[in-house]
């Protein structure tokens, strides 16, 4: 631009008249010479062209005024005449000053005698020596060349700056676009939950305003949350706490049985109950009667019960703005049956209605106690087969995992003689009979017949043989059946199995003893017996009065991380987390605090912060950790976006190796995700908090619902019962979030994720420009429905892992000794530094002190330090060691 203004300024004139002619622009040309023949139009000319120049029409400028220059030279323009140019600036506001540019020319060689200068503030001369000592009259005052060029200069460098934010913004419109697009596709997926009629669409029927714009609010609020939101978990009460739950039958009509059925067959979440557990739901909900106006339930307040509507009209609002109308037939409230959670919408009663109610402790209480009967059936069939009689209790557990229940009816053929087959069967009830073609017989003769616990089919499971004979059900039969994959990949080598049906009874009846579940629920109870911890004298002899907090690295549901140092050694440093007492008590969470300081005390891996030592005062307890000054890996990749392939594969063996080291001493995870992995000076993954962290014999569940809801399994959800395998899971959407910056499975609040989450994996739009093939692979097989299916669950481990395609080429050797050069290494400048930490907030809410002595263990504690404040803390006694007090806790936290 400033080249091309230049390139004006010397370009054309306007010649002066002999009466003071109007210069180009509104530049006066004070005491030129001329005919002033051409005056008006020039006049009107340069005006025209100024106007054009102000609205940055520059073409039709410079043609105005060479049309102008040529007027005043009577049609004919100069060679070496000069133009000025107008650049002017208004400010409607403030009435900013005015520039402009004028500029007149001395007369050429083949002009007449009079001549032509610019204006100044002599007006008997003609001609200047340089044109910059030259001025021209703007908008009412003398304005010099050198200014001018002053200001070009100041747009020149307005307009490269403008150029850089156009960029910026073109880069943002990008990845706005991106963004949209993949809420698009969330829309789509999400248009099964707003629960219309099978066969009705939006607009089937004439809707009103009101109504059209309360369906597109409950649209946009099923949008996912944006990838900058850290993920919070969350977890019921300990199961320890339902002990005394009873399930109560209430007596209710057939219709009104069929209604409450028919709404939890209908409901996203729930239709994926049993048969069973839907009708004992449907026996132990009790009536409820609500009065005109009143609110069933309110945005924002905790919430422990689900609802039916059986009749009436309510109304659902959020934000204080009507979303919808609910009738009878219709469930609401469902994510209270999972945990104790704030209610995300208010319903409010537009008349009378009638409601049937469900309290959360007896859901879970249904769900578990079902789920964990038919769990022990499973087993004890599968014990009672002298096939399985040497296997042990975590492959007898994923068998009864992968059998599926099956009927036949009364005739009906479970197998024929000469086809091909790949199931095995165990009879769970009823009776069969074995037919067989047998030399000079026409007819198939019965060889025997098999009854509740025989087997039948276990030749499929070795290869594609044919059936040597055919099983006929004799009256309604239910069996379990197992399929020929499934059973080798958890069992391995079958050879031992093969048999002859003609040779040898089938079947056996209970050869071991039962194993005994507790009336609480427990399925075992395995005393945890953590391992003294061997501190060098230094952390041996640490008060929490030796450290100083320097800024918080992190905050969570229960309180805050800060980063200390030692008063006497400020070089040596630590990470302090303190936890607010009375919060822990009112959520019910003792178990899993200790559950936490018990096993992070044994813990000895590279691949998981160090927990060194424990206090406690009236107000927290806290826990004194490994400073890992990496940050966080969710930090790193929200602000990069995405890892590529390399840098997720890095990170994700980490997390497999400490995964590993936790399954070997039995012990379940629960809360893989970005935000609970650090890195340490070098560049490594740490696995930090075990706050959802237990202890799980093999072959045995657990059933608290806990974790981070874009990361729970469906066996979680459904309250089924769950293991190790929920971690598999874990890994599989852990891998997803770093190749494609967020979770696969992602909503507006919990309970749309949790619908998401049940469709299933291949519901996903998957592989993408961000997560290819081999990687989509690996996290199909890690995050299937059935956890003994997923890969790491079944007889190669680990190993099957390592061996995926995606980590071909992976020198696993190299992350173990540390001599594989991390992707990222973290600027670490000194043991102070916390650059690689977001910053928080001060927190001054001092809770109230909490003196039920549940943090003392199973003896008392004498006060050990003088009182001194810390981190808004009045520090009073220590911590137990729980070497001293162990905790005998069940498989239910």
């Amino acid at each position: 631009m400033k080249k091309y203004l230049q390139s004006l300024l010397a370009h054309r004139v306007k010649r002066g008249s002999s009466g003071g002619g109007g210069g180009a622009y509104g530049g006066n040309c004070d005491g030129g010479v001329g005919d002033g023949t051409n005056d008006g139009t020039c006049k009107t000319g340069a005006k025209t062209a100024r106007n054009r120049f102000l609205t940055n029409d520059v073409k039709t400028a410079t043609s105005t005024l060479n049309s102008c220059s040529a007027a005043a030279y009577g049609g004919k323009t100069p060679a070496s005449d000069t133009l000025s140019v107008s650049c002017k600036q208004n400010d409607n506001n403030n009435n900013n000053s005015k520039a402009g540019l004028t500029k007149s020319v001395p007369t050429t060689p083949s002009s007449s005698s009079s001549s032509y200068s610019y204006s100044s503030s002599s007006p008997a001369k003609h001609n200047h020596p340089a044109a910059k000592s030259m001025k021209i009259k703007i908008g009412g005052r003398m304005t010099d060349i050198a200014e001018l060029e002053r200001l070009l200069d100041e747009k020149d460098k307005l307009i490269i700056q403008q150029d850089k934010d156009i960029k910026i913004h073109l880069a943002k419109i990008k990845q706005h676009e991106e963004q949209i697009k993949s809420l698009k596709s969330e829309c789509d997926k999400l248009r099964s939950v707003l629960d219309l009629k099978v066969g009705e669409s939006p607009t089937s029927r004439s809707k009103s305003s009101d109504e059209l714009r309360a369906q597109l609010q409950m649209q946009a609020s099923m949008v996912g949350q944006a990838a900058n939101v850290k993920k919070q978990g969350v977890s019921a009460e300990p199961n320890t706490y339902k002990d005394k739950v009873s399930l109560i039958h209430y007596k209710k009509s057939g219709q009104s049985k069929q209604l409450i059925r028919n709404a939890i067959l209908q409901n996203d979440f729930l239709r994926h109950l049993d048969r069973e557990q839907v009708s004992e739901m449907v026996e132990c909900m009790y009536e409820r009667d609500v009065p005109e106006n009143e609110f069933v339930i309110c945005e924002g307040a905790a919430g422990a019960h689900l609802y039916v509507a059986a009749q009436g009209e309510l109304q659902v609002f959020k934000n204080e703005k009507m979303l919808g109308k609910m009738g009878p037939g219709k469930v609401f409230g469902e994510l209270a049956l999972l945990y104790n959670c704030t209610r995300t919408a208010s319903v409010k009663a537009m008349g009378p209605v009638k409601l049937w109610v469900l309290d959360r402790a007896v859901f879970q209480m249904i769900t578990m106690r079902l789920g964990l009967q038919r769990h022990e059936t499973l087993m004890n069939f599968l014990r009672d087969v002298p096939l399985f009689k040497n296997l042990s209790e975590d492959r007898i557990s994923k068998l009864a995992d992968s059998m599926d229940l099956d009927y036949f009816t009364e005739g009906t053929y479970i197998i024929r003689e000469g086809e091909k087959g790949d199931l095995f069967y165990i009879i769970t009830s009823g009776t069969v009979r074995v037919t067989q073609l047998i030399d000079g017989k026409d007819e198939p003769q019965e060889i025997r017949k098999l009854q509740k616990g025989d087997f039948f089919g276990e030749k499929a499971l070795l290869g594609d043989e044919v059936r040597t004979a055919s099983i006929i059900a004799v009256d309604s039969v239910e069996v379990l059946t197992l399929d020929r994959e499934s059973f080798q990949k958890l069992i391995g080598d079958l050879e031992e199995l093969k048999r002859d049906y003609g040779d040898e009874q089938r079947g056996a009846k209970r050869l071991v003893d039962k194993r005994i579940s507790s009336s609480d629920g427990t399925i075992d109870r395995f005393p945890s017996t953590p391992t003294k911890v061997e501190y060098d004298k230094e952390i041996a002899a640490l008060e929490l009065t030796h450290m100083q907090p320097i800024a918080t690295l992190g905050v969570g549901g229960f309180g805050r991380v800060d980063l200390v140092f030692l008063i006497q050694n400020p070089t040596r440093t630590f990470a302090l987390k303190t936890m607010k007492k009375k919060h822990i008590v009112d959520t019910r969470q003792q178990e899993h605090i200790f559950n936490e300081r018990n096993l992070m005390f044994e813990f000895r891996s590279p691949y998981i912060v160090r927990l060194h030592k424990t206090f406690r005062d009236k107000k927290y307890v806290y826990m004194l950790l490994e400073a890992c000054l990496g940050g966080e890996v969710w930090t790193i990749l929200r602000d990069r976006g995405h890892f590529d392939d390399l840098t997720a594969r890095f990170y994700v063996a980490c997390v497999i190796e400490g995964l590993e080291y936790l399954h070997r001493k039995m012990v379940i995870y629960r809360d893989l995700k970005p935000e609970n992995c650090l890195l340490d000076a070098t560049g490594h993954l740490k696995i930090v908090d075990f706050g959802f962290a237990k202890r799980l014999p093999s072959g045995r569940k657990t059933w608290t619902f806990c974790g981070t809801p874009e990361y729970v399994a469906p066996e979680i959800i459904l309250n089924k019962g769950h293991d190790h395998s929920a971690d598999f899971w874990a890994l599989g959407i852990f891998i997803c979030e770093l190749l494609m910056g967020r979770p696969p499975f992602q909503a507006s609040d919990p309970m749309k994720t949790y619908t998401l989450i049940l469709k299933g994996v291949d519901a996903l739009d998957i592989p993408n420009r961000r997560i290819g093939k081999t990687a989509t692979s690996l996290v199909k097989k890690l995050c299937r429905d059935n956890p003994a299916e997923r890969l790491g669950c079944q007889s190669g481990g680990y190993d099957d892992l390592r061996k995926h395609r995606w980590f071909a080429g992976f020198d696993w050797e190299g992350l173990r000794s540390r001599s594989l050069p991390p992707p990222i290494i973290p600027k670490i400048n000194g043991p102070t530094d916390i650059s690689n930490f977001d910053h928080y907030p001060a927190d001054y809410d001092v809770p109230p002190d909490e003196l039920s002595g549940w943090d003392e263990g199973n003896g008392s504690f004498p006060i050990l330090i003088k009182m001194k404040k810390i981190a808004s803390a009045q520090v009073s006694e220590t911590w137990p060691d729980f070497a001293e007090c162990q905790l005998s806790l069940g498989c239910l936290t």
